[in-house]
């Protein structure tokens, strides 16, 4: 039965990010098709950010109303209203309107910010849900949390994505020569499955996910508590590193033994080194989250659909194992996080740099140029995560209040960096579109 409860709790965990990593792994195949094309990665950036109003609103009614709110009455909510947004999804991704005089994915916008109000939510809600259950479930749901970004990405490889030809295409030139005018055009060819295929898959996702909730709540208090120590102890370590360890008090409010010592142990930060630390915060989050995302476009697809492919899935891939590499390989040294975030900023500059040289960036049209800027995302995206889950493993063992500080700082850096972003590709065009048979390239 315990082990039934763990695949329970990995399955709820599958719904909190699923959706919105769903939604950047099929990207490569999304941007052909919808008007907005290249830039549509800067629009998403911003409404995510948006939909952080879910958590705000959360947030706000527990310290206005305390004890008003019935967070599984909440989670019953968004876990449907993301089921259902997937399947509209899969229905109406590609309808467009005319805004302005122009033609733009306003059913594929809507549905996308339910979807991110849903998986932003979810961060203020599931966690705390699963706080009632013994600590040992905890980590079985943040590996179910890492799924949520390892499974669509496989599901996206396994997708394939639409190879594309160049064909003649003719124009009769005018209505008195009667001439045909040829010209090249890009034609892509289908994947193994549909977008709306693997939309329909990240329905059943939130499905399950939604249904391994509704078990989750009905289970009785008494079973939840006789099973807290069911698990090996080998787990205990794993689990002590990402729960806060010693979060009990004694009677008269002081640490348990156990806990002082442990607390003893911590090392205490200089003014300068929380600044540093706070700094790693709000530059990675605006790198991953902002900066970087919205030109990934302009940055792989010049290489081709199959490397902005690869890209998106594996780099949605390797998020969940970083942190699972950073579960077990913990190593806190303020030198070494600061040299491996300058290290990912590396490759993430090289990102940058070939955006900004689209449509014809570096070893445009050879192997290497694919491979180099595929792995340049993998590690981009590998190193700053392991970076993040450090700095938050950090000032989670400092203080409740500290890692409330690092939520806003993170939300701050995602903020700041789609913010700024957003401008320089779609009014500024600082980053130019390329057409894989007419963009002309010097060699």
């Amino acid at each position: 039965m315990a082990l039934l409860v763990h695949m329970l709790a990995c399955a709820f965990g599958l719904g909190a990010w699923v959706a919105v990593n769903g939604l950047w792994v099929e990207l490569p195949l999304i941007v052909n098709s919808l008007p907005e094309r290249w830039e549509l990665p800067s629009y998403l950036t911003v409404i995510i950010q948006l939909a952080n109003l879910g958590p705000l609103l959360v947030t706000l009614t527990h310290k206005l109303c305390p004890g008003r709110l019935k967070e599984h009455i909440v989670i019953y909510s968004i876990l449907s209203i993301g089921v259902l947004a997937c399947i509209l999804l899969a229905f109406f991704w590609d309808k467009t309107t005319i805004v302005a005089g122009a033609s733009h994915s306003t059913a594929f916008f809507i549905i996308t910010f339910f979807l991110a109000l849903v998986d932003c939510t979810s961060s203020v809600t599931f966690l705390p849900f699963m706080m009632q259950l013994p600590a040992n479930y905890i980590t079985t749901y943040f590996i179910g949390e890492g799924l949520s970004g390892f499974i669509p990405g496989v599901i996206a490889l396994a997708q394939g994505v639409g190879m594309a030809k160049c064909v003649n295409s003719s124009e009769t030139a005018g209505n008195h020569t009667g001439e045909n005018m040829w010209s090249l055009q890009t034609v892509y060819l289908p994947p193994n499955f549909s977008t709306e295929v693997f939309f329909f898959l990240l329905a059943a996702m939130m499905c399950i996910s939604l249904a391994a909730f509704v078990a989750l709540n009905r289970l009785p208090r008494t079973y939840e508590l006789s099973t807290e120590n069911l698990l090996p102890d080998a787990v205990a370590p794993v689990s002590s590193g990402l729960d806060n360890p010693g979060a009990e008090t004694d009677g008269e409010g002081g640490k348990s033994k156990g806990e002082g010592a442990a607390q003893s142990k911590l090392p205490e930060h200089t003014v300068y080194q929380l600044t540093f630390i706070y700094f790693m915060v709000v530059w990675v989050n605006a790198a991953t989250n902002g900066l970087l995302p919205s030109v990934q476009t302009y940055s792989c697809m010049p290489y081709g659909n199959l490397a902005y492919h690869l890209s998106a899935a594996l780099s949605s891939m390797a998020n969940p194992l970083a942190c699972i590499i950073a579960m077990f390989f913990q190593n806190r040294s303020l030198v070494f996080l600061g040299v491996l975030m300058a290290l990912g900023m590396g490759f993430g500059s090289y990102n940058m740099a070939m955006a900004a040289l689209s449509p014809c960036p570096l070893l445009q049209g050879s192997v290497a140029g694919e491979v180099i800027i595929v792995l340049s995302w993998l590690f981009f995206t590998g190193t700053l995560t392991y970076v993040k889950v450090m700095v938050g493993v950090i000032l989670r063992d400092r203080s409740h209040s500290a890692l409330v500080w690092c939520g806003a700082a993170q939300q701050m850096g995602s903020l700041v960096g789609s913010v700024t972003m957003f401008p320089l590709v779609n009014i500024y065009r600082l980053f130019q579109s390329g057409d894989l048979c007419n963009t002309k390239c010097p060699l």
